[in-house]
């Protein structure tokens, strides 16, 4: 008889070394398939992060060098998108921008995400005065529109890329904190809160320990909603010329850039920054649906 056993293998080893990654693999299929226009979404937003991450090497021209015998030229080889009015390839200015509306986009997203998830579980869960002053506050901020308050921001400290992810981010806390802590709130009531008061566990690790995760679906959901916002809110601000300024390269700063001006004899220089804007955005609202109906139980089964 053939002794097996220096080839006998444990069947926790095959599990943990084979099925594990098999399992991810089949859940993101599964997602592809549940869900085609959040995979669209999705590739849309990677393919932008691409461009910006990686604009050094996609640009085939400098987005701030001037080439003034070229001055509005048409779209071909040598300029796929044409360029402005200044010589300057709008391709390789699109691409920069991909990076600018990644940075203003996330950093806002981020920043204020995560301040509006720490008030609105902390606002839930201590209530009382407390909640009730942060709320009132809250009221307050939401009274004006995102652009409204951004504005008037950007009037107090200033304009440029530092000062608009400061203004944009401001008014998206208490949109955060308000829908988390909707969520809290149910959570608050829960047995297992009560058990890790009975143990003697602190308020803090109760917010971040058992309070936190349990909201994270409804705030991812919200983050990638913010993304969106902080992008379209960027390009309004640069379109106005009180947001990111030149020579940086800006998908709203190009639009305010005589688009409006060479309309009908170079409309590509306002068509590709709008289109870049657009598609941008809309990719994150058919990522930020998808993620919903993927992390929401009520829609998982429908």
């Amino acid at each position: 008889m053939v002794d097996l056993a220096p080839f006998y293998v444990p069947a926790a080893v095959v599990d943990h070394a084979a099925v594990e990654p098999r399992s991810r693999r089949s859940d993101i299929i599964a997602f592809c398939r549940r869900q085609p226009l959040g995979t669209i979404g999705l590739v849309m937003v990677l393919v932008m992060a691409a461009a910006g991450l990686c604009a050094e090497w996609i640009a085939p021209y400098s987005p701030t060098s001037n080439d003034f015998a070229a001055m509005t030229e048409a779209p071909s080889w040598a300029h796929l998108m044409g360029t402005d009015q200044f010589g300057r390839d709008l391709f390789s200015r699109i691409v920069f921008g991909a990076r600018t509306a990644l940075i203003v986009g996330f950093s806002c997203a981020i920043i204020g995400g995560i301040a509006g998830l720490v008030l609105g579980v902390a606002s839930a869960y201590f209530g009382g005065r407390l909640d009730l002053f942060l709320q009132r506050v809250f009221d307050v901020v939401m009274a004006f529109p995102l652009i409204i308050m951004a504005l008037a921001v950007i009037a107090i400290f200033g304009s440029g890329i530092y000062n608009v992810i400061v203004a944009i981010t401001i008014p998206l806390i208490p949109r955060c904190a308000r829908v988390v802590r909707s969520s809290a709130l149910a959570i608050r009531e829960l047995p297992y809160i009560d058990a890790a008061r009975a143990c003697g566990f602190g308020h803090a690790r109760i917010i971040l320990f058992h309070m936190v995760p349990n909201v994270m679906a409804t705030f991812l959901i919200m983050l990638t909603a913010f993304v969106g916002q902080a992008i379209l809110s960027e390009a309004s601000l640069s379109y106005l010329g009180l947001g990111v300024q030149e020579p940086i390269a800006a998908w709203g700063l190009m639009l305010q850039g005589g688009a409006e001006e060479y309309a009908s004899t170079a409309p590509w220089i306002a068509i590709f920054p709008g289109l870049a804007i657009a598609l941008t955005v809309f990719g994150f609202s058919l990522f930020g649906d998808a993620l919903r109906d993927a992390l929401d139980p009520k829609l998982r089964d429908r």
